[in-house]
């Protein structure tokens, strides 16, 4: 298995299928300066193995050690990590405050089930959000789907927000960000490279190969297909974000058509202000009503005066991210 920071749950479970036991550290808290949120999460195997993060120093290895004692005993425990410890520099909370740090074994009398883990896994390669809920005092735990979820952990998984809630601990699971562009031009050749540092597992789409080639996007999920096509292929959902870039009619609203009738969470559309016009009076032609069009943000990106391909691709990424966080 390809060692991705990621992939701790899926790590995790295969660790413990494979005999090597394992245990799961998760962020529960923090206050104050903490280099990790809530919901980051460690893994550790029997024989010391770990990866993933919960801090940005030396806390790391007293969580080690105390994984691999819930390994052996099969109990969870809750740690604090405080300005106080002597490792509070280190942890990287010398500006003050404070971490705690959940640790399940995976399996034993007082961790997660094997099975649940299976089933949290499941629903992570699946695309479906799920919220992982431990009770911090009788350890028992639920997954709950985003579709069975009340209101108040409805707005957990559109923040991206794991946290405590009186007694329990609330773990996100949001698919993983997606990123379709439409159009191998120059502005794509940046922003498809930042979109991953930030998160995204990018695709471009484009019919026209000489374009579309792995010299211009060496390493990149290319699409040759139209865009009508791809976008049904892919089945952009709430965790998706779609960017067309072309100028042409015949590429770019087939796209854009096919992303208002999907739950993506953003549209950018590149283009003046005038060749917007032009392209909302063809998507009425078609049909599309007036709350579909208003999904649509163009010219696309904020407007920071970007000018090479580079700031666009700034300006669009920074635009996502705001569209994403606060809506």
């Amino acid at each position: 298995m390809t060692a991705r920071h990621d992939q701790i749950p899926e790590t995790a479970l295969a660790w413990s299928r494979e005999g090597r036991g394992a245990a799961l550290a998760t962020v529960v808290e923090t206050w104050g300066s903490a280099p990790r949120q809530a919901g980051s999460q460690l893994v550790v195997s029997g024989a010391g193995e770990m990866m993933g993060s919960v801090s940005g120093g030396c806390v790391e290895g007293t969580v080690v050690l105390e994984a691999e004692a819930a390994i052996a005993d099969g109990q969870s425990r809750l740690l604090t990590f405080g300005v106080s410890d002597e490792n509070a520099f280190a942890v990287g909370l010398a500006c003050g405050g404070t971490i705690r740090v959940l640790v399940e074994p995976v399996g034993g009398a007082g961790g997660i089930a094997q099975e649940m883990l299976s089933d949290l896994v499941a629903a992570r390669a699946q695309r479906r959000a799920c919220a992982y809920e431990v009770d911090l005092q009788s350890w028992q735990r639920h997954l709950i789907f985003s579709d069975k979820a009340d209101e108040d952990l409805r707005d957990r998984f559109r923040a991206d927000r794991s946290g405590p809630e009186g007694e329990r601990f609330i773990a996100i699971h949001n698919p993983g960000l997606r990123l379709i562009v439409v159009g191998a031009v120059h502005i794509a050749q940046a922003l498809l490279p930042m979109a991953r540092l930030a998160g995204y597992d990018p695709v471009l789409i484009d019919p026209r190969e000489a374009f579309g080639s792995d010299l211009r996007f060496p390493g990149e999920e290319i699409l040759h297909d139209w865009p009508d096509e791809a976008m049904a292929a892919l089945k952009p959902d709430a965790r998706t974000a779609v960017v067309t870039l072309t100028h042409d009619a015949k590429l770019d609203d087939p796209a854009i058509m096919a992303a208002l009738g999907s739950a993506c969470f953003y549209l950018g559309c590149l283009g003046s202000t005038r060749t917007h016009a032009k392209r909302l009076e063809r998507l009425r032609a078609a049909g599309l009503s007036e709350a579909q069009l208003s999904r649509i943000h163009a010219p696309v990106g904020l407007n920071i005066g970007a000018k090479t391909p580079a700031e666009i691709a700034v300006s669009v990424l920074a635009q996502m991210t705001d569209v994403l966080r606060r809506g």
